[in-house]
Protein backbone atom coordinates (compact mmCIF):
# COMPACT_ATOMS: atom_id res chain seq x y z
CA UNK A 1 0.00 0.00 0.00
CA UNK A 2 1.36 3.41 -0.99
CA UNK A 3 2.27 5.79 1.83
CA UNK A 4 0.03 8.81 2.19
CA UNK A 5 1.46 11.83 0.42
CA UNK A 6 0.61 15.37 -0.55
CA UNK A 7 -1.94 15.90 -3.32
CA UNK A 8 -1.74 19.03 -5.47
CA UNK A 9 -5.03 20.56 -6.61
CA UNK A 10 -4.65 23.22 -9.32
CA UNK A 11 -7.53 25.68 -9.69
CA UNK A 12 -8.10 28.32 -12.35
CA UNK A 13 -7.01 31.41 -10.40
CA UNK A 14 -3.54 32.93 -10.38
CA UNK A 15 -0.83 30.31 -10.08
CA UNK A 16 1.68 32.86 -8.82
CA UNK A 17 4.58 31.80 -11.01
CA UNK A 18 5.26 28.52 -12.76
CA UNK A 19 8.86 28.47 -11.49
CA UNK A 20 7.77 28.29 -7.84
CA UNK A 21 5.24 25.55 -8.69
CA UNK A 22 7.93 23.54 -10.48
CA UNK A 23 10.25 23.96 -7.51
CA UNK A 24 7.66 22.59 -5.09
CA UNK A 25 6.72 19.85 -7.53
CA UNK A 26 10.34 18.63 -7.49
CA UNK A 27 10.65 18.95 -3.70
CA UNK A 28 7.34 17.36 -2.73
CA UNK A 29 6.85 14.73 -5.47
CA UNK A 30 3.07 14.82 -4.92
CA UNK A 31 0.99 11.69 -4.66
CA UNK A 32 -1.27 13.06 -7.40
CA UNK A 33 -2.00 16.27 -9.34
CA UNK A 34 -5.68 17.09 -9.86
CA UNK A 35 -6.82 20.04 -11.96
CA UNK A 36 -10.08 21.90 -11.47
CA UNK A 37 -11.20 22.66 -15.03
CA UNK A 38 -9.25 25.76 -16.15
CA UNK A 39 -6.42 24.93 -13.78
CA UNK A 40 -5.29 22.51 -16.49
CA UNK A 41 -4.32 25.53 -18.63
CA UNK A 42 -1.70 26.48 -16.04
CA UNK A 43 -0.06 23.07 -16.25
CA UNK A 44 -0.22 22.92 -20.03
CA UNK A 45 1.66 26.22 -20.14
CA UNK A 46 4.54 24.79 -18.10
CA UNK A 47 4.52 21.31 -19.62
CA UNK A 48 3.17 19.34 -16.66
CA UNK A 49 0.56 16.61 -17.13
CA UNK A 50 -1.96 16.11 -14.28
CA UNK A 51 -3.41 12.77 -13.21
CA UNK A 52 -6.99 14.04 -13.37
CA UNK A 53 -8.95 17.00 -14.73
CA UNK A 54 -12.38 17.49 -13.16
CA UNK A 55 -15.19 19.99 -13.77
CA UNK A 56 -17.67 21.17 -16.38
CA UNK A 57 -14.81 22.03 -18.78
CA UNK A 58 -16.07 25.50 -19.63
CA UNK A 59 -12.59 27.00 -19.17
CA UNK A 60 -10.47 24.62 -21.24
CA UNK A 61 -10.60 23.98 -24.97
CA UNK A 62 -11.34 20.62 -26.53
CA UNK A 63 -7.87 20.38 -28.07
CA UNK A 64 -6.19 20.61 -24.67
CA UNK A 65 -8.56 17.99 -23.26
CA UNK A 66 -7.77 15.67 -26.15
CA UNK A 67 -4.03 16.05 -25.60
CA UNK A 68 -4.43 15.34 -21.88
CA UNK A 69 -6.46 12.20 -22.58
CA UNK A 70 -3.86 11.01 -25.09
CA UNK A 71 -1.13 11.48 -22.48
CA UNK A 72 -2.99 9.24 -20.00
CA UNK A 73 -4.70 11.88 -17.91
CA UNK A 74 -8.19 10.97 -16.68
CA UNK A 75 -11.00 13.49 -17.34
CA UNK A 76 -14.10 13.59 -15.10
CA UNK A 77 -16.76 15.66 -16.83
CA UNK A 78 -19.59 17.21 -14.77
CA UNK A 79 -22.74 19.00 -15.92
CA UNK A 80 -22.54 22.83 -15.91
CA UNK A 81 -25.57 23.05 -13.61
CA UNK A 82 -24.25 21.80 -10.27
CA UNK A 83 -24.03 22.86 -6.64
CA UNK A 84 -20.25 22.40 -6.33
CA UNK A 85 -17.54 24.63 -7.72
CA UNK A 86 -14.94 22.91 -9.88
CA UNK A 87 -12.37 23.42 -7.14
CA UNK A 88 -14.68 21.75 -4.63
CA UNK A 89 -15.04 18.77 -6.98
CA UNK A 90 -11.27 18.57 -7.32
CA UNK A 91 -10.84 18.72 -3.54
CA UNK A 92 -13.36 15.90 -3.13
CA UNK A 93 -11.30 13.78 -5.52
CA UNK A 94 -8.13 14.67 -3.60
CA UNK A 95 -9.60 13.78 -0.20
CA UNK A 96 -10.84 10.46 -1.59
CA UNK A 97 -7.16 9.50 -2.02
CA UNK A 98 -6.73 9.75 1.78
CA UNK A 99 -3.65 11.97 1.49
CA UNK A 100 -1.45 13.35 4.24
CA UNK A 101 -2.11 16.92 3.02
CA UNK A 102 -3.73 18.79 0.12
CA UNK A 103 -2.21 21.93 -1.38
CA UNK A 104 -4.54 24.04 -3.54
CA UNK A 105 -2.75 26.10 -6.18
CA UNK A 106 -4.45 28.79 -8.28
CA UNK A 107 -7.09 29.28 -5.57
CA UNK A 108 -6.42 32.99 -5.13
CA UNK A 109 -6.52 35.90 -7.53
CA UNK A 110 -8.54 38.82 -8.81
CA UNK A 111 -11.92 37.07 -8.39
CA UNK A 112 -12.55 37.82 -4.72
CA UNK A 113 -15.71 35.67 -4.69
CA UNK A 114 -13.75 32.66 -5.94
CA UNK A 115 -10.96 33.32 -3.45
CA UNK A 116 -13.43 33.47 -0.54
CA UNK A 117 -15.16 30.33 -1.80
CA UNK A 118 -11.82 28.51 -1.89
CA UNK A 119 -10.90 29.72 1.60
CA UNK A 120 -14.16 28.23 2.85
CA UNK A 121 -13.11 24.88 1.35
CA UNK A 122 -10.30 24.68 3.91
CA UNK A 123 -12.95 23.70 6.46
CA UNK A 124 -13.57 20.51 4.45
CA UNK A 125 -10.09 19.37 5.31
CA UNK A 126 -10.72 19.93 9.02
CA UNK A 127 -13.83 17.74 8.78
CA UNK A 128 -11.72 14.92 7.34
CA UNK A 129 -8.67 15.47 9.53
CA UNK A 130 -6.55 16.31 6.48
CA UNK A 131 -4.59 19.61 6.42
CA UNK A 132 -5.60 21.64 3.36
CA UNK A 133 -4.01 24.93 2.37
CA UNK A 134 -4.10 27.50 -0.40
CA UNK A 135 -0.64 28.30 -1.67
CA UNK A 136 1.13 30.54 -4.17
CA UNK A 137 4.65 31.96 -4.39
CA UNK A 138 3.78 34.65 -1.86
CA UNK A 139 1.97 32.89 0.95
CA UNK A 140 0.02 29.97 2.31
CA UNK A 141 -3.44 30.08 3.91
CA UNK A 142 -4.77 27.42 6.26
CA UNK A 143 -7.29 26.95 9.09
CA UNK A 144 -6.55 26.22 12.72
CA UNK A 145 -8.99 24.40 15.01
CA UNK A 146 -6.52 22.91 17.51
CA UNK A 147 -3.12 23.63 19.03
CA UNK A 148 -0.76 24.08 16.09
CA UNK A 149 2.93 24.65 15.42
CA UNK A 150 3.61 26.96 12.46
CA UNK A 151 6.99 26.07 10.97
CA UNK A 152 8.54 29.07 9.27
CA UNK A 153 11.37 31.57 9.43
CA UNK A 154 12.15 34.42 11.77
CA UNK A 155 10.67 37.66 10.43
CA UNK A 156 7.87 36.11 8.39
CA UNK A 157 4.51 37.85 8.65
CA UNK A 158 1.71 35.68 10.02
CA UNK A 159 -1.84 37.01 10.27
CA UNK A 160 -4.49 35.23 12.32
CA UNK A 161 -8.17 36.02 11.80
CA UNK A 162 -11.28 34.48 13.36
CA UNK A 163 -13.19 32.35 10.85
CA UNK A 164 -16.04 31.68 13.27
CA UNK A 165 -17.88 34.52 15.00
CA UNK A 166 -15.56 34.09 17.96
CA UNK A 167 -12.40 32.11 18.70
CA UNK A 168 -11.43 31.78 22.35
CA UNK A 169 -8.55 30.65 24.54
CA UNK A 170 -5.93 31.89 22.07
CA UNK A 171 -2.28 31.84 23.11
CA UNK A 172 0.68 32.69 20.87
CA UNK A 173 4.32 31.84 21.51
CA UNK A 174 7.26 32.63 19.24
CA UNK A 175 5.55 35.73 17.83
CA UNK A 176 6.42 39.43 18.04
CA UNK A 177 3.06 40.00 19.69
CA UNK A 178 2.39 37.06 22.04
CA UNK A 179 -1.04 36.38 23.48
CA UNK A 180 -2.34 34.45 26.45
CA UNK A 181 -5.98 33.43 26.91
CA UNK A 182 -7.34 35.99 24.45
CA UNK A 183 -10.39 36.02 22.18
CA UNK A 184 -10.66 37.04 18.55
CA UNK A 185 -14.01 38.13 17.19
CA UNK A 186 -15.24 38.96 13.70
CA UNK A 187 -15.13 42.74 13.25
CA UNK A 188 -12.02 43.25 15.40
CA UNK A 189 -9.09 41.96 13.28
CA UNK A 190 -6.23 42.73 15.64
CA UNK A 191 -4.40 39.52 14.65
CA UNK A 192 -3.21 41.00 11.34
CA UNK A 193 0.52 41.43 10.63
CA UNK A 194 2.10 39.58 13.52
CA UNK A 195 5.64 38.25 12.96
CA UNK A 196 7.58 35.15 13.88
CA UNK A 197 10.54 35.84 16.18
CA UNK A 198 11.63 32.20 16.04
CA UNK A 199 11.61 29.57 13.31
CA UNK A 200 8.38 28.18 14.72
CA UNK A 201 5.31 29.75 16.25
CA UNK A 202 2.96 27.97 18.63
CA UNK A 203 -0.76 28.72 18.37
CA UNK A 204 -3.12 27.44 21.06
CA UNK A 205 -6.88 27.71 20.66
CA UNK A 206 -9.70 26.69 22.98
CA UNK A 207 -12.71 26.97 20.65
CA UNK A 208 -13.63 28.26 17.22
CA UNK A 209 -11.60 28.50 14.03
CA UNK A 210 -8.70 30.74 13.06
CA UNK A 211 -7.60 31.54 9.51
CA UNK A 212 -3.81 31.76 9.25
CA UNK A 213 -1.92 33.53 6.46
CA UNK A 214 1.87 33.08 6.43
CA UNK A 215 3.94 35.13 3.96
CA UNK A 216 7.14 33.45 2.85
CA UNK A 217 9.41 36.50 2.36
CA UNK A 218 9.79 38.80 5.38
CA UNK A 219 8.30 42.24 4.63
CA UNK A 220 7.69 41.38 0.96
CA UNK A 221 4.11 41.10 -0.24
CA UNK A 222 2.36 40.54 -3.61
CA UNK A 223 3.35 43.06 -6.31
CA UNK A 224 6.10 44.53 -4.13
CA UNK A 225 9.76 44.33 -5.07
CA UNK A 226 12.35 43.24 -2.55
CA UNK A 227 14.37 46.29 -1.55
Amino acid sequence: MLAKGIVFVVAGGELGGGEFFRQKLAEVLPQAIICADGGARHLEAIGVTPDLVVGDMDSIDSGSLRRYRESGCRVALHLPVKDETDTELALQEALALEPREVWIWGGMGKRLDHTLANISLLARGLERGVPVKLIDRWCEIFMIDRNTVIEGEKGQTVSLLPFTQKATGIALEGFEYPLQGREMEVGHPYGVSNRLVENRGIVEIGSGLLLAIRYFCPDVFPDEERK
